[in-house]
């Protein structure tokens, strides 16, 4: 199966070490990695990889963990573009297309580095 974050790769050759929990070297890996997480329906990693500070964190978790398994059961996730990114010492960016059921997705994706990991804080939707 072709990894969904369009690297070209067989999902178990890309994504699929992270959802098992190798670290993303870098944001760019990570968000790669969070919109395959979303395609396969992964929503302990999207919660694993997602920043204290980001507007959506919940202390409750089985709430989260089910709406973001509905979010995945109900949008077909249908390809991911990277548009650019950078890359500081403690904080990236990282802007993408999404294509999903729904419609279009554009968004500017700020990474933080917490202990060493690069986690998903917020983005901006253009």
């Amino acid at each position: 199966m072709p990894c969904p974050c369009g690297s070209g790769l067989k999902y178990k050759k890309c994504c699929l070490r992270y959802h098992k929990g190798a670290t993303a070297p870098d944001p760019l890996h990570l968000m790669r990695s969070r919109y395959a997480a979303y395609a396969v329906g992964n929503s302990r990693y999207i919660i694993q990889t997602t920043h204290p500070e980001n507007p959506d964190y919940r202390t409750d978790r089985k709430r989260w963990q089910k709406d973001i398994e509905d979010f995945c059961t109900y949008t077909d996730f249908l390809g991911l573009s990277i548009i650019s990114w950078s890359e500081g010492k403690d904080e990236a960016f990282v802007t993408f297309k999404a294509s999903l059921s729904s419609g279009e997705m554009k968004e500017k994706s700020r990474f933080l580095r917490k202990n060493g990991t690069w986690l998903y804080v917020d983005g901006e939707f253009y």
